[in-house]
Formats: C-alpha cells, structure tokens, sequence
C-alpha cells in the first residue's frame, strides 16, 4: 500500500524531478483548471504541505471506458496524478493483486483511511433480485458500494453510468440498474458524466481536491461547474454557421465539406453541458464535432431515452441572419410595418370610442 502521508512534492523530488520542473507543473495545472496564473503558487503550496489524498476506486456495471479516458490525461499526465498526486489504494482493473489479496487491500485501506478517503465509482449497482447482476468479490456490487462509501470523505461518480445510470438503466432496464445518488444518500457525490468523460475534466477534479482540500463548486445537479457550466454549443467552432443558418443538409455533402453547422444532423450540442468544445480530447486534438459527427448529449441523463442521435432538436431557435439577408431585411420591415398598422388601428378605435354622440338631444336645463 502506498503511504498517503507523503506529500506530492517529496515523492516527485524522490524521483529526481527538480524544482523549477515542478513549479512549471503548477503552473500548466493551473491554467488547465482555469483558475490563472496566480493559483499557480497555491497549488505548489497545497502539493508541499499537504499530504496525498487517499482514493479507492471501484467498479460496477460499466465498459470501463472512463479508466480508459483518464490514463490518457495529458494536463496533468496520469503518471503524476496515480503516482505522486494522489495514493491510488485499490482499483481492480491496474492493480497488480487479485483476489482474496486485493480484498485484504480494500479492508486495510478502509480501516487506515476511515473517513479520509475519496470513493471513485465507475459503472452503477444493479439493483434488482437482490443485486445478483453484477457480483464483485463473492457479493453483489451493491452491497460493497455501501459498505465502502459508508466511511469514504466523499464520492466521485466517474461517467454518465454512475452519474445517471447510461445504457444499463436505459428502458426496459431489466437489471434495475440506477445511478449511485439513488443507493447512497448521506455522502456528498460529485457527477462527472460523460461516456466516457474527458480525461483532463478527470484528472482536473483530482487535482482541485488535492490542492484546496474540498469539493469544487458543484451545479443543481451535482456536477463541477468549472467543467460542465457551459453549453457546447457556446465555444463550438461551428456556432458561427449555425447564426448564419448555414447547415448541413446529408452526410458528406457540400456543406459537410464546408463544415457547416451539424444541428440538422441531430447534433445535441445546444442542450448538452460539457466542456468538449473548451478542452477537446486526446490532449486537445479534436472532439466529436470536429471530426465531422455531431454531439450524442452523452453527458446527459437519460440520453439513451431521448429518441435517435439523429432526429434533429425543435425546440432550438437560430437566426438565419446571412441565409437570405433580403428575406430577413423584409421580414423585418413587415414586423415594423404590423406595429405600425396595429398602433393606428388601436388609435383609430380609441377616437372612435372617446368621441362625443352629436346626434343626441341637447339636455334642456330651466
């Protein structure tokens, strides 16, 4: 078991890394949270003085695609987050031990840990004929996510499968598979969905808890805000051509070519919150819209429900404002030319109503 009573910074200085290596990783760390140029002292400070977060990883129902995503973190390297930033204590699927010794593991990381820990959950519990659907170390899953969240600090749920319960949960779902927020109630939990999420949103979180010692600000639904507060729709390098109504019409058309806006493709990017268009994947080499698909909405709840990645969104409202200028310029004098109509009538009426009856007899007073 590693020992989290180190700090970040003396097991990097261990392995030979200087100082001013170390320090320009505070500072790429920083920026890549976002939070400038200025926190870079304080995350060095954090990483000096503070000793290593403690996390237990378990895995439910799930593909395992988001153990997938956050090994290929670039900002920071996953080396530097498993290895020096946090004390990775159990996770099934890279540990070396199996068995009855990777369990013994769990429990004494448990006892030696009570209350100190961050309980990672990737996949979801079935909950259905007792949990029977998904068994892990001889009981159901369930049973073992209780148990360990029951003296965990806090929980992270990795991916739209812990967060919302994704295409196990999705209807008839005749296992009863549910997201974590529906077995546990008493522990905070933060959602970071996705299918699977971005490594660098991953890695990110991590790097938050380590350096300031508490949760990040969380939305409504329980998801950072750093990360998920903004539509994909508001930083797609696409939005320009959805403002102008330019849109492709058929995959692989001259639109398509031209890379035009993919909404008529059943692109979710409007109603989707995600940082994809902000930080990209594969080290910000590109994102789903980039090359030429347009956004599943996976980071949302209830996505596999929500009808074909195709059908096209109506509730979404563009402005067309080059697809035909002489149109919209009519438009536009027609709405001018209504008001004005409409205010003469109301006029019009209102004389009509306030004029005196000339044909009425004078009243004759004595």
């Amino acid at each position: 078991m590693s020992g989290a009573t180190e700090t970040l910074y003396s097991v990097i200085r261990r392995q030979g890394i200087t100082r001013r290596s170390f320090h320009k990783f505070c500072s790429l760390t920083a920026a890549s949270l976002g939070l400038g140029s200025l926190a870079a002292s304080t995350i060095a400070d954090a990483l000096e003085t503070k000793p290593r977060v403690p996390v237990i990883w378990l895995h439910g129902l799930e593909c395992t695609c988001c153990s997938e995503s956050f090994i290929r973190s670039a900002h920071p390297l996953i080396k530097d987050t498993l290895l020096s930033m946090i004390s990775l204590d159990y996770d099934d699927t890279i540990m070396a031990a199996a068995g009855e010794q990777a369990e013994a593991i769990l429990e004494e990381a448990r006892a030696k840990y009570k209350g100190k820990y961050v309980l990672a959950v990737e996949g979801n519990p079935p909950l259905k004929q007792g949990g029977m659907f998904c068994i892990d170390g001889g009981k159901p899953f369930v049973e073992k996510l209780r148990s360990m969240a029951e003296e965990s600090m806090a929980i992270i749920a990795w991916g739209t499968c812990a967060s919302w319960g994704c295409v196990q949960a999705a209807k008839p779902n005749p296992t009863g598979a549910a997201p974590i927020d529906q077995v546990i109630k008493n522990k905070p939990i933060i959602k970071v969905p996705g299918c699977p999420p971005i490594a660098e949103v991953m890695s990110g979180l991590v790097t938050f808890i380590t350096t300031f010692g508490k949760l990040p600000e969380l939305d409504r639904q329980g998801r950072p805000k750093m990360f998920y507060s903004e539509r994909i729709h508001d930083k797609c390098y696409r939005r320009s051509h959805f403002d102008a109504g330019q849109f492709v019409e058929e995959w692989d058309d001259e639109c398509a070519r031209k890379g035009y806006c993919l909404y008529k493709m059943g692109c979710k990017g409007p109603t989707t919150y995600n940082a994809c268009s902000a930080l990209r994947w594969n080290g910000g080499v590109s994102f789903p819209i980039q090359s030429g698909h347009g956004c599943l909405s996976c980071s949302e709840d209830g996505f596999w429900d929500k009808g074909s990645f195709y059908d096209r969104l109506t509730t979404i409202k563009q402005f067309g404002i080059e697809k035909n200028a002489d149109q919209i310029g009519m438009a536009a004098a027609g709405v001018v030319g209504l008001t004005v109509a409409a205010h003469a009538a109301v006029t019009a009426v209102k004389r009509l109503t306030n004029k005196p009856d000339r044909t009425a007899r004078p009243i004759k007073r004595n």
